[in-house]
């Protein structure tokens, strides 16, 4: 994978529609909305200009010169820089289950893929699997066949789902469970894999699987037995 990245919105719960409709003026489509409260202690809250209350945790991918453009507008007419607006940052991109799932989340953002360069070295790796709601225990057993050990899921709410039938031939419901799960970097492929043979696109679970490089970890204990590993 190159250049494409996660971009991930916190903003007030109240505001996220605002940079949802601008979001989709840039092309950026398609992507999943959560909801969550502020956690942060108040000194950090008031260093970003948030507001203890609901917030709106918006996730979707841009490649490199999509967020060029985004950053700008941000800047210019969401007025990003002003305190309590809301906060926008990338991670990078270092997989994706399925060219037409790419294309789905891509939208009509231009892409030439490349080398995959990007933080190769990783030792762990962070899978995201978005799945139609009801689902997550289908997803769940199915990366277990592939290797995983354990995973987190909340909900959340698709954004420009009506897509799917045009890029993937199927009908995506809205409401969406999603599923983070930290693994080897060794054993990301045939996890990915698993959930896209059992749990993918022309399941009913209707799963979107796309993998984020971890940096670093902590509190993550694995332990080795005749080859398997167990989190603890």
């Amino acid at each position: 994978m190159s250049e494409i990245y996660m971009m991930v919105t916190i903003c007030n719960r109240k505001q996220m529609q605002k940079f949802v409709k601008f979001y989709k003026q840039n092309h950026v489509d398609t992507g999943n909305i959560s909801l969550a409260m502020g956690t942060a202690a108040s000194d950090v809250l008031d260093y970003f200009g948030l507001e203890e209350d609901e917030k709106g945790i918006h996730f979707c991918l841009v490649t490199r010169p999509t967020w060029k453009t985004v950053k700008k507008g941000l800047q210019t007419e969401l007025k990003i820089d002003v305190p309590g607006t809301g906060i926008v940052f990338l991670i990078p991109l270092s997989s994706i289950g399925g060219k037409q799932q790419l294309k789905f989340m891509l939208g009509e953002q231009e892409f030439e893929k490349g080398e995959e360069t990007t933080l190769k070295e990783t030792k762990h790796e962070l899978i995201i699997a978005i799945a139609n709601y009801g689902y997550n225990t289908q997803v769940m057993r199915a990366a277990e066949e592939g290797g995983a050990t354990g995973g987190t899921v909340f909900h959340g709410k698709g954004v420009g789902m009506k897509r799917a039938e045009q890029f993937l031939g199927v009908s995506l419901v809205s409401e969406k469970e999603i599923v983070f799960i930290v693994t080897k970097t060794e054993q990301k492929n045939a996890i990915m894999k698993s959930i896209m043979e059992k749990a993918g696109i022309g399941t009913k679970a209707g799963t979107i699987a796309f993998s984020l490089p971890v940096t670093s970890t902590a509190g993550l204990r694995i332990i080795e037995d005749s080859g398997e590993c167990e989190e603890i």
